[in-house]
């Protein structure tokens, strides 16, 4: 994968394939640190502790069209290789967490993508999900938690145009807000 996005991408589909109802992805960056960190955590069914460490196994995978499961593996390593970790935790029946750390300037770091599109993608094709969208650069945050807006629809589609222009537009002017310094 090019960008890091798509590794989000990857692991939100994960969490959904578990039964996950509710998935909270952050993302922080740290200039001061140099750190870009990455968070997925699920309640989904888990894991036990043997197929957890087995996640990181390119041949192995819970996928039934397809006998390898890259994603995970390729994350560790990217991480690994700019001078970052890869950790996952997981618990059998109450849900999984997997958090990734980057050095944030080193050189073969994969750039982040597209944040604003990938939130709105998750968020506009698993409607029947909790989504927490939390996404910090140098303290400041953009925080999306689709709760009250699901409330305050009351049912409405999510998928009329006037919503998908409205929700578009606060996550867009929520991320494009968050400048990173160089």
């Amino acid at each position: 994968m090019r960008e890091l996005t798509l590794h989000l991408l990857d692991i939100a589909e994960n969490s959904i394939a578990a039964g996950a109802r509710n998935i909270k992805i952050q993302i922080e960056e740290n200039c001061d640190k140099d750190l870009l960190k990455l968070v997925v955590s699920d309640d989904g069914r888990g894991m036990s502790a043997e197929t957890a460490k087995k996640v990181i196994d390119p041949f192995v995978t819970s996928r039934t069209t397809r006998k390898v499961g890259l994603g995970i593996p390729l994350l560790k390593e990217a991480a690994e290789a700019c001078n970052g970790c890869f950790e996952l935790t997981s618990t059998l029946g109450k849900g999984t967490e997997l958090s990734v750390q980057f050095q944030r300037s080193h050189i073969d770091r994969m750039p982040l993508g597209d944040v604003s599109t990938t939130f709105q993608n998750l968020f506009f094709s698993n409607p029947q999900i909790h989504w927490l969208f939390e996404y910090r650069i140098d303290g400041k945050e953009f925080v999306f938690d689709d709760k009250e807006i699901k409330d305050e629809l009351q049912g409405v589609s999510l998928t009329e145009p006037e919503i998908i222009r409205v929700i578009r537009g606060m996550f867009e002017s929520g991320i494009n807000g968050l400048k990173v310094r160089t």
